[in-house]
């Protein structure tokens, strides 16, 4: 009888990716390399996207009673739309359009060692959403299962069998996680990473990188795309080798209070069961309902020119586009997708406690999220949809965000192109003096091994705020 395969240790696996962290790519050196591939790719795979209205689109049908907007199949997605009601919230209730995608799809980065360090295999790939309609780059797998079980009648999607078949594989990641609760209902993803061996090759449009290489690439506006962040996010991201390794890098006490976070010995404002306490607390007293309600005639919303806007211009629309692409597995098609109004701000407030970098973390209620409550950004909004709402409802700590100076990390980042057209965050981690108080009943003090426990289990930490903590362990290179 042959031994089952083990996979590595959780703390073995996270001293292999610290290595990565620190170390220069082999396959493409250096990220000068990285934009010189990026750049021969786009000179020959395009990608057309061209407004239409929402009854034109190809395949997609209304539902005559709802309004629903939904693909003439049945499956990828729909267009629907909730009431949402919140007794204790400044705006206690409202009503929007909001995306339901019950599948379950797969995000996926194969890695392995090239010369004794972990690459991650990342694909150049463009989405009709993306900012300019450029290649991001993304991970090795990136599809709905209407994609991967062909109802697109499209081509087969390269390395896809690593990650539907993982059993007898090193698995590194695997699990569940939300996407964005204010847009999506209920929506879920399987975040994986799996271990493969030297005979996997990377095809035309992918390449090998260290977790190095793509920590630099981060500061770039728009390039490491939403899927590949949040993939990343859930690696084992701390621990003593790697808070030893990043403290033995010359640097300013802050580079040193950020290695002692990931330390689990380190001290911690709150305990990791007591976080768990408040979460599970906030969740129980929030009294939040979500209900379905017909699309058509949406109160305060409108149909102009085939397009779902609210009537008082901020927010989100509802639009239509017709997509032709090169290098895709199918060549054109149809569908509607969300388009935010601004760009937002998404911001850790991080403060030196005992020597250990914290992080002020917001537990946040959104409609779609599968259970109420999730942890968020400290801030999480777009600030010029305040003018058209309460002045109570404007974030608690927008504005020292805006004002400050300490700012460690700012760069925008595009969220997913597959179902946002042009949708971009101003992601910001901001150093601060300010302080809630211990039983406060929306904010908490977390370290980053504190997080790296929570991203072992699903819909503990929302996909904003995976996002920023991968730009915030990305300063422990950068």
């Amino acid at each position: 009888m042959v031994a089952p395969f083990r996979p590595p240790s959780r703390g073995e696996a996270a001293s292999r990716l610290t290595d990565s962290l620190l170390a220069p790519g082999s396959h493409l050196p250096g990220t000068a390399a990285v934009h010189d591939w990026l750049a021969g790719l786009s000179r020959h795979t395009w990608m057309e996207t061209q407004r239409a209205g929402l009854d034109e689109l190809a395949g997609w049908v209304r539902e005559p009673d709802t309004g629903f907007l939904r693909h003439h199949t049945g499956r990828f997605f729909s267009v629907e739309a909730v009431t949402v009601e919140r007794a204790d919230a400044v705006v206690p209730s409202w009503r929007q359009p909001i995306i339901n995608q019950p599948e379950i799809g797969i995000l996926g980065i194969l890695v392995k060692e090239i010369d004794g360090v972990l690459h991650c295999l990342i694909q150049a790939k463009q989405e009709p959403g993306n900012p300019g309609g450029g290649l991001q780059l993304s991970p090795t797998v990136q599809a709905t299962r209407s994609n991967y079980t062909g109802v697109h009648r499209g081509r087969a999607i390269p390395y896809l069998e690593y990650f539907r078949e993982p059993a007898g594989r090193g698995v590194l990641v695997d699990i569940r996680q939300s996407e964005q609760g204010a847009w999506f209902y209920r929506k879920r993803n399987r975040n994986m990473v799996v271990e493969v061996g030297d005979d996997v090759e990377a095809v035309d449009g992918f390449c090998w990188l260290t977790l190095r290489q793509l920590a630099e690439l981060l500061s770039v506006p728009d390039l490491v795309n939403m899927d590949t962040r949040t993939v990343l996010a859930c690696l084992p991201g701390g621990g003593a080798y790697w808070s030893e390794a990043v403290a033995s890098r010359p640097g300013d006490d802050f580079l040193a209070a950020l290695a002692r976070s990931a330390d689990p010995a380190a001290p911690s404002v709150h305990t990791t069961d007591e976080v768990l306490s408040w979460i599970t607390e906030a969740r129980t007293r929030t009294e939040l309902r979500v209900e379905r309600t017909p699309l058509r005639e949406l109160a305060g919303w409108c149909t102009e020119d085939g397009v779902i806007s609210h009537r008082s211009g901020r927010f989100f629309s509802v639009v239509g586009v017709h997509v032709k692409a090169e290098g895709r597995e199918v060549g054109a098609w149809s569908q509607p997708m969300i388009e935010p109004v601004g760009t937002g701000v998404i911001a850790f407030l991080v403060r030196t406690i005992d020597g250990v970098l914290h992080v002020l973390t917001h537990a946040r209620t959104e409609p779609g999220y599968a259970d109420v409550v999730e942890l968020a950004p400290t801030v999480q909004c777009t600030p010029e949809n305040y003018d058209v709402l309460p002045d109570a409802a404007r974030p608690r700590f927008l504005d020292e965000v805006l004002r400050s100076e300490r700012i460690r990390f700012d760069t925008v980042l595009s969220e997913e192109g597959g179902r946002f057209l042009g949708a971009q965050n101003r992601y910001v981690i901001v150093e601060t003096d300010a302080d809630v108080a211990a039983d406060d009943p929306d904010y908490r003090w977390l370290t980053l091994s504190q997080y790296d426990e929570l991203l072992r289990h699903s819909f503990y930490v929302n996909i904003q705020a995976r996002s920023l903590l991968l730009c915030l362990r990305s300063l422990a290179v950068t």
